[in-house]
């Protein structure tokens, strides 16, 4: 019982803010886009962080993140928790340690979390039997009622092809892969990790916080996680152009962590990757929640836009 707790309140309703409000920022401005149409997924709504000192005259690097309605607003968050973006970016521009950039908040659609985020590939590469047993363990937490079928790659076409276009020609930004990023946590740390994978054009780096390596919720019969593996091992972009974060805790969800994140950090370095364009970070006691998060998003943001 004590788990099932545990994952009813972290992980099962994540990102259930059915609150439509717009989010007050600390600092800065939010702009909202409600309901951006998408040729490829569902409409949602996508918030745009401005910093303050965002005039629409100097050019400002772009940080794409997921699940965009837990970003800035802890008071319109189903848990009463948020990565308070805003306040973090904007002590470290404050600190001049930094490169400007603004943040495109992507909210997710709850129902369809999973489907949006879990890299499609790799789900390919399993073999009948295994995807089989993949949307059984699925049903069982109730993230597919029918045979699980991703469809990442859409939602990639929909931030590279659609939302993208959008910010460049509505916002005062660098348009280039080395002021281009992308982060998010757990699902989304695995979409992230998904996107620079497949679009190094587009992507100059990656931050993917709590990286729900196991797919599923059990690493029992799980193929899922060795397929990961394979998958970025074949297609990792040029260590020399690309940035990497991962970190996780060991606590909740977190727990599942630490082992699948070794074998990762042992194909970053088989691929070239050192200190200088990627880190790994494991924090003890830390469990898998927004207020995790945010007691280390400092990190990958000043590793991305260091000056």
């Amino acid at each position: 019982m004590k788990f099932l707790y545990r994952y009813l309140l972290v992980f099962l309703p994540i990102m259930l803010s059915a609150q439509n409000e717009l989010q007050i920022p600390l600092a800065g401005k939010i702009d909202r886009i409600e309901n951006f149409p998408s040729a490829f997924v569902a409409a949602r709504n996508v918030d745009v962080w401005l910093p303050e000192n965002y005039d629409g005259k100097k050019k400002f690097a772009v940080l794409y993140m997921h699940d965009g309605q837990m970003l800035f607003d802890s008071t319109h968050t189903w848990n009463n928790q948020s990565w308070d973006v805003d306040d973090i970016a904007t002590k470290l521009l404050q600190s001049q340690k930094i490169r400007n950039f603004i943040v495109v908040g992507i909210w997710n659609i709850p129902e369809i979390r999973h489907t949006n985020y879990f890299p499609k590939k790799p789900f390919e590469s399993l073999s009948k039997a295994e995807k089989e047993a993949i949307s059984h363990q699925l049903a069982e937490k109730g993230r597919t009622t029918t045979a699980f079928q991703p469809n990442s790659d859409d939602y990639l076409k929909f931030i590279t092809q659609e939302l993208k276009p959008y910010i460049d020609q509505h916002y005062s930004v660098h348009t280039n892969r080395k002021n281009t990023f992308i982060a998010g946590s757990s699902m989304g740390g695995l979409i992230s990790m998904y996107a620079i994978c497949e679009y190094p054009h587009i992507f100059g780096g990656a931050a993917c916080l709590s990286t729900h390596w196991v797919g599923t919720f059990s690493l029992e019969n799980n193929p899922i996680p060795q397929a990961f593996f394979h998958y970025l091992d074949q297609n990792l972009p040029k260590a020399s152009t690309h940035k990497f974060y991962f970190d996780c805790g060991d606590q909740t969800l977190d727990a599942l962590y630490p082992p699948l994140q070794q074998q990762v950090d042992s194909i970053m370095q088989k691929h070239a990757y050192t200190h200088k364009n990627w880190q790994t970070r494991y924090f003890e006691g830390k469990d898998h929640s927004e207020n995790a998060w945010k007691e280390r998003l400092d990190i990958p943001i000043l590793f991305l836009f260091a000056k």
